[in-house]
């Protein structure tokens, strides 16, 4: 028996369970969007935070990480107990491929478990939808709860995709527009493929360490 799992968000940085082997590669036809609510975790009700889920987008990739348990039905279970409990907000389980070269259209990994959400505020009361930049970084910028607040998760998933050698322009173009409401940077910056302002120096006053593999945490 094999579990696949596949994480975009701080599922890259902080597992929070117990596996047997991480793959850094990307899923096809589906972007990073930062549409859902986040009410438990790293925002309240009354200021959700913005945390994200999958949009399907013919011809994108995303890339992130994959996590296997294999052998140990009670090992599945556990991680699987504690994944419900931590993506709450997402009201789907999507099964993809999971893809190492961005040169081949052979999978590495078929059957990859993948949590996402329902795009329809009627259907999802966890669904944002779309908004302008400077209104979701406002809202970003503010938003806190019981995990900490919502910037150090946009800041922590601009590091992790830098990590691992896959940045994207629309996550540090939002960092940026965060760090901006911040105050912390006079006249914005012209965002491209390595244009950073510092990651680390915004996250609330606190040193980050690597985290260990089997740590358990809550996070979304």
């Amino acid at each position: 028996m094999v579990l696949w799992v596949f994480g975009y968000g701080s599922l890259v940085w902080n597992p929070g369970f117990d596996f047997d082997e991480k793959v850094i590669g990307f899923i096809r036809d589906y972007r990073r969007v930062f549409d859902l609510a986040c009410i438990d975790h790293r925002g309240t009700p009354e200021n959700p935070a913005r945390t994200l889920t999958l949009e399907p987008t013919e011809g994108s990739i995303c890339w992130g990480a994959a996590y296997c348990i294999r052998g140990d039905p009670e090992r599945e279970r556990e991680a699987m107990e504690y994944l419900e409990r931590r993506e709450c907000e997402y009201d789907q389980k999507t099964i993809v491929d999971f893809y190492k070269d961005e040169d081949s259209m052979e999978p590495t990994l078929t059957g990859v478990l993948v949590f996402t959400s329902t795009p329809d505020k009627l259907l999802n009361k966890y669904y944002l939808g779309p908004a302008p930049l400077e209104q979701m970084a406002s809202q970003i910028a503010t938003a806190s709860g019981p995990c900490g607040n919502n910037r150090d998760y946009l800041f922590r998933l601009e590091k992790a995709l830098f990590d691992i050698g896959h940045e994207e322009d629309t996550v540090i173009e939002l960092a940026n527009e965060v760090r901006n409401v911040l105050g912390k940077v006079g006249k914005k910056k012209p965002v491209g493929p390595t244009t950073h302002l510092p990651f680390m120096s915004f996250i609330s006053g606190v040193q980050v360490h690597p985290l260990a593999e089997a740590a358990v945490a809550i996070d979304s």
